[in-house]
Order: structure tokens, then C-alpha cells, then sequence
């Protein structure tokens, strides 16, 4: 087993009130758009985390994760998972990570850049999610504890998550267990 974590893209903060297109903390959570070497590496029963997006006013913070249950691609996803499929509503916004039509091709509102062949496919189909969603709890997490932890997980020091993962990194099994106990033990207090 192994896992990854990465950070979002700038302004991606869900704790200061950014929708997640990418609903990967849903019910069910499910990750279609965004980070296709992630997607490509990870194997069923592996993790995925996240880290907030950098924002000015705010210091970010480790979101949570979830593990992988089943990878599909996006075509078959479309049709399993119809509250997915990327719409865009009247306010500007999007949602949904599934980024094809019911043709297979490329949606319209997808603003992914790079290969679409390549990025349709690894669909991701979590289970067990693990995440800080109540706002105590995020802001118990933002700052120095989420830098902490990943400080003691990757033996490295760093003003910021990106001065100690870069945009992403791989996570061994011993890794995995000190994340998903972070994340509980934030939730308790």
C-alpha cells in the first residue's frame, strides 16, 4: 500500500468556503479531473490526500483523504455517476469532475489543459474517506500543525507545505497510518 498527497491549486481553500469541483469528499468520493499522475500511480487500496490551495489571508492546511476503491475511465464513470458528469451553473461556477459528453468527448466547461486521452482515464472511485470539514477543526489544522505533520512524516522542515512536498509526494504505508492518526486526532481535540 502505498498513497500520495498534493496541494491544490491556488485559491482552492473548501474551509474558507471553495466548492470543490473534483468531489472528492462526497459520499462517495470520486477524483475524474485533476491530478492524472496521481490517478495513473495509485492502485486500488491506496490513499490519496490533500492539502489547501495557497491563499493570502489564510495558512493552509491538510483536508483529509480517502482510499482508492476502483479505478474506471471517465466514459463509464459518466454513466455510473450522473451527479458528476462537469456542469456548469448560472452563477459561473462548475461541479462535477467527470469531463466527457455522452460520446466520450471533451466537455465543453473542462478547463483542464494537456492530453485528454490521457486524462480520461484511472477514474477514481474512493472509499473510507477521512476529512477536516467542521470550522474548528480546520482552523485547529491550518498553519503549524498541518506543518508539523508533515514535517514529521517527510523529515523535513519548511515554511509553507509546498517547502517540504513540492506539489505532491508519495507516501509509504508507515506514512499513511501517521496522516490518517493526524487527521483523527485533530477531529477529537
Amino acid at each position: 500500500m502505498k498513497g500520495y498527497i498534493y496541494t491544490m491549486f491556488e485559491g482552492a481553500d473548501p474551509g474558507n468556503g471553495w466548492e470543490m469541483t473534483d468531489p472528492i469528499f462526497d459520499v462517495i468520493p470520486t477524483m475524474g479531473a485533476c491530478m492524472p499522475q496521481i490517478r495513473r500511480a495509485v492502485n486500488v487500496d491506496d490513499y490519496i490526500f490533500t492539502i489547501s490551495g495557497r491563499m493570502k489571508s489564510l495558512e493552509q492546511y491538510v483536508v483529509g483523504g480517502f482510499q482508492v476503491k476502483e479505478k474506471i475511465n471517465a466514459l463509464l464513470a459518466y454513466d455510473r455517476f450522473p451527479e458528476y458528469r462537469q456542469t456548469l451553473h448560472d452563477d459561473g461556477s462548475l461541479s462535477g469532475n467527470i469531463i466527457v459528453d455522452k460520446n466520450g468527448n471533451q466537455n465543453p466547461y473542462d478547463y483542464h489543459k494537456g492530453d485528454f486521452e490521457k486524462r480520461i482515464q484511472n477514474y477514481i472511485i474512493g472509499k473510507n474517506p477521512n476529512y477536516i470539514s467542521d470550522a474548528e477543526h480546520i482552523e485547529r489544522a491550518r498553519g503549524a500543525a498541518s506543518l508539523g505533520i508533515l514535517s514529521d512524516i517527510f523529515g523535513k522542515e519548511g515554511n509553507k507545505p509546498h517547502d517540504i512536498i513540492g506539489r505532491w509526494r508519495k507516501l509509504d504505508e508507515r506514512q499513511i497510518d501517521k496522516m490518517l492518526n493526524w487527521l483523527d486526532e485533530i477531529k477529537v481535540g
